[in-house]
């Protein structure tokens, strides 16, 4: 009876010892494909970004360089049409690109052109607060680091839906500076929903600012935006594209920074000195490839499992009888 006990005992601690072999199997893959998928993949794919180089290098013009990201249309979802599982998604994929690529590129400003949020033209008092909040989190940076914000559509409103109260509410947060000037290069941010020029109040005002800023930096009214710009930025188009306007001002459209409208989005990279720039677009990693991971990594859980329990047979094998009947036929 003693012996019957102590091999049913010894029977029961092997059992035991296979499952907790299986299980800690188990975690770990699943450890370590959440691991790659969710913080790894970013170090992965920024870090072959690589900064471009001007033409003229500044170390042989007495310039100093400046190292500016360029992004838009993050379109943090709100309360109206964003479901919570697809606003969790989208903003973890965002705060671990936009904290990546801080970590590895070292930037010293940040632009963000537009379309901010995606409801900010007609979210309450209260779902502005939130929106706000979550942003802040997101794309928290070091204070050697300047984030400067410019509004769009989905921000205050279309032409038609623009109001005073939208556009101070957003200036509330994000510093209303027009012009920016760091290291020798002057940076105008311009509210474009207002250039409609049909001479409503607050185009005239935007208008107005513009005027001032070309007045200060002794510039020719005949020229674009009345100003002489030799690079001009823009969002909220999803993409990038290039317009070449007269005087030989190219217009380049900053692609998208959510993976809610790209599979791959991206940002771009500037070197900038007073005289000569120099852009690289840096991509983010595909949601495809996420995707595929998680999946060949649940296909890879379920063979373990059934290998584990006996459930499917080794592939020597299935092979070694698939051979016999060959063999046979």
């Amino acid at each position: 009876m003693a012996l019957i006990r102590l091999g049913f005992g010894r029977q029961h601690l092997y059992l035991l010892r296979r499952r907790s072999f299986l299980l800690s199997k188990l975690i770990a893959v699943v450890f370590a494909v959440l691991l790659f998928c969710e913080f790894l993949i970013y170090y992965l794919v920024i870090f072959r970004c690589d900064w471009p180089e001007v033409k003229t290098p500044a170390h042989n013009s007495g310039q100093e360089t400046l190292k500016a990201m360029f992004l838009a249309d993050t379109h943090l979802l709100g309360e109206i049409r964003g479901h919570w599982l697809d606003k969790l998604r989208r903003e973890w994929q965002m705060e671990r690109a936009f904290q990546t690529a801080l970590w590895l590129l070292q930037p010293e400003v940040v632009f963000i052109l537009g379309d901010i949020f995606d409801e900010g033209k007609w979210s309450s008092p209260q779902a502005w607060a939130d929106d706000v909040e979550r942003f802040q989190k997101i794309f928290r940076h070091p204070r050697h680091v300047l984030l400067k914000v410019v509004a769009g559509n989905h921000d205050i409103g279309f032409h038609y839906q623009m109001s005073t109260y939208k556009i101070k509410r957003f200036e509330k947060v994000f510093n209303p500076e027009r012009l920016f000037s760091w290291k020798g290069i002057n940076f105008v941010m311009v509210n474009s929903v207002a250039l409609e020029g049909d001479g409503c109040n607050l185009c005239s005002e935007a208008e107005a600012e513009i005027i001032e800023i070309s007045h200060k930096l002794n510039c020719s009214r005949e020229l674009l935006w009345w100003l002489r710009p030799r690079l001009v930025l823009s969002g909220h188009t999803h993409s990038a594209c290039e317009v070449l306007h007269g005087a030989g001002t190219m217009e380049i459209s900053v692609p998208s920074f959510s993976w809610r409208n790209r599979n791959n989005p991206s940002f771009i990279m500037g070197m900038l000195t007073p005289t000569e720039y120099a852009l690289a677009k840096c991509y983010l990693p595909y949601e495809n490839t996420v995707l595929a991971t998680y999946c060949v990594a649940v296909g890879f859980l379920a063979v373990l499992t059934l290998a584990h329990f006996k459930l499917l047979a080794s592939p020597l094998l299935f092979g070694w009888n698939l051979l016999r009947k060959l063999k046979t036929t």
